[in-house]
């Protein structure tokens, strides 16, 4: 399945499932609304961070100054969990993976700090916060906290940078969820460097893809062919902000906004449009879907996850 983050004409949010398999046409499985009417905060409006193993990470947009909720949803069983409330900044990282040691799904959000950085690390299992500090890190200036994150190989990766000799320098900070320690994979040549405007990551087959937007006007994407091993990055693709098939306005910038499973980067173009295109023969397909600027795009595999949780905070609907 592929899973979608969308918007009706009369702007309600809603989200669709549609067949992987099913080409050329990706009929839509099924569609279904938030259960916005089992929050503890009913108005609030909620958007998805990342999915995994059939559940969703959800976080309030908190337009308001009351504390961002999160919320971990499985829509195939009709259960959710609100987590408890945490105090943490709107510049934080959040992130959502399952750790295979422990058989447990955790939340991560990641506050940057100067002396460090702050942890608030969520269990499923425990259904508790623990508050971890990680000190004595090479400074990190800023965290792409608004761009998506990849889970891969038990790890949570954000674009990150710091600032050497006057220049800002981009690599890629990961996490691992099982042994809770930082490390670091240095960026493709010359990604690094100045002249990148924007960056994230994303997941692509068995490693992940960067994707980056330069001051030139093009968006570059990025495939480490052999995870971890930084010579393996390979560009696979450009393309200009403004062209033929993607002419973007100030309120739609271009963005690759997931994978496919078969490997094709999907985009959004000009008014919506969701296309995917190839990285190798770079064949443009319509998914014949419209999009909008809070759109997301993951694949999704419907699971039992929280079938058996009986915890306080689990609801059903």
């Amino acid at each position: 399945m592929l899973f979608f983050n969308l918007c009706s004409e009369n702007q309600k949010e809603f989200y669709a499932l549609h067949n992987e398999d099913d080409e050329p046409d990706f009929t839509q499985h099924t569609s279904f609304d938030y259960p916005s009417h089992v929050l503890l905060d009913p108005d609030a409006i909620f958007r998805v961070v990342g999915t995994c193993n059939g559940l969703l990470l959800c976080i309030s947009n908190n337009l308001t100054m009351e504390p961002s909720r999160l919320c971990l949803w499985n829509p195939s069983v009709r259960k959710l969990v609100n987590l408890p409330l945490t105090d943490f900044s709107s510049d934080a990282c959040i992130g959502f993976g399952f750790d295979p040691r422990t058989n447990d799904y955790k939340v991560v959000i990641v506050v940057n700090l100067m002396d460090g950085l702050d942890l608030r690390i969520y269990s499923l299992s425990t259904g508790e916060w623990r508050r971890m500090l990680r000190a004595g890190l090479a400074p990190i200036f800023a965290l792409c906290h608004r761009e998506p994150r990849a889970f891969i190989n038990g790890a949570l990766h954000w674009v990150a940078s710091r600032v050497t000799d006057n220049t800002f320098l981009y690599f890629i900070l990961v996490f691992d969820l099982g042994d809770e320690v930082f490390s670091e994979i240095l960026p493709p040549e010359p990604v690094g460097h100045t002249g990148m405007m924007s960056a994230f990551v994303s997941v692509y087959k068995d490693s992940i893809a960067l994707c980056q937007k330069d001051y030139k006007g093009l968006l570059h994407i990025w495939v480490m062919k052999e995870y971890g091993v930084q010579p393996s990055w390979t560009k696979v693709l450009s393309l200009p902000i403004s062209n033929q098939c993607f002419v973007f306005d100030s309120e739609d910038i271009p963005r690759v906004i997931g994978f496919r499973r078969n490997g094709e980067v999907v985009l959004k173009s000009h008014g919506g449009q969701l296309v995917s295109q190839d990285l190798e023969s770079k064949e443009i397909k319509d998914l014949r879907i419209i999009g909008y600027k809070n759109t997301f795009v993951d694949p999704y595999v419907e699971s039992l996850v929280l079938l058996d949780k009986a915890a306080n905070r689990v609801v059903t609907y």
